[in-house]
């Protein structure tokens, strides 16, 4: 009878000490348990991420003061120097495009203006001088554009790749959470918190790398572009100011 009794009794409570035998532990989901949680390579995956996002800023910083210095010197030199040529003081347009090396108009005019005051001296300009001030301003462009994308192009790296290495935790996470419910023969949140913090946190930091980045990118591209246009109007109203020049040596 007391067998019995007592049969009846476990029965009765047997959720009650299931629970308290199976009972899991609170999991942190704050910044610093999720990164306690995590394995070896998420965490390595994770310092790339950031490594990775630090670049990008670096980058952005860098072409954002590069640009604005640009922009800004532009703005000064345009007038003065289009007051020189117009008195015909090419000279003084090359001293004031000296005074303005930031600028991006500046680099490319005064490559124009020296290689016109080069042949100058000759008495007649010939249009082999045109020709060679046009080769100038090209190249100088050229090489104009190369400095104003530099850094672009690993901006541009990092927004395509940083949502896959994100990825890649994710995958190790998920792996981790099967591996955790394998060992702990149970499929409660305490054994697979590991691998769910894993998971989120590198997708989430992946995508933090990864959305600025094309964002910035595609900004500073279309500055670029915008910087090209100013220097191909600037190049084509340098080499009309020279085949005026010349007409008017020979008139």
């Amino acid at each position: 009878m007391l067998v019995a009794n007592l049969a009846a009794l476990a029965l009765v409570h047997m959720p009650t000490l299931a629970a308290l035998i199976l009972q899991e532990q609170p999991v942190g989901w704050d910044p610093i348990s999720l990164w306690k949680q995590m394995g070896i390579l998420a965490k390595a995956v994770v310092l790339i991420l950031f490594v990775m996002s630090g670049w990008s800023i670096g980058v952005m910083i860098d072409r954002a003061m590069a640009f604005s210095a640009a922009r800004k010197q532009s703005r000064a030199f345009a007038p003065a120097v289009a007051g020189a040529l117009r008195d015909g003081k090419i000279d003084e347009a090359i001293k004031v495009a000296e005074r303005n090396k930031k600028s991006h108009l500046a680099k490319v005019v005064t490559a124009g203006l020296m290689e016109f005051r080069a042949h100058q001296e000759s008495g007649e300009i010939p249009g082999e001088t045109i020709e060679a001030s046009k080769r100038a301003l090209e190249r100088t462009e050229a090489i104009v554009h190369a400095e104003l994308k530099r850094g672009l192009g690993g901006l541009a790296t990092i927004g395509s790749t940083a949502p896959f290495v994100g990825l890649f935790g994710t995958v190790v996470g998920i792996l981790n959470a099967f591996k955790g419910i394998s060992q702990e023969k149970a499929t409660g949140l305490a054994a697979v918190a590991g691998g769910i913090a894993e998971a989120l946190v590198t997708t989430a930091v992946g995508l933090f790398v990864a959305i600025p980045a094309v964002m910035m990118f595609n900004y500073l591209t279309g500055r670029v572009e915008a910087f090209d246009v100013e220097m191909d109007n600037s190049s084509s109203e340098l080499i009309d100011y020279f085949l005026k020049r010349r007409g008017m040596r020979r008139s």
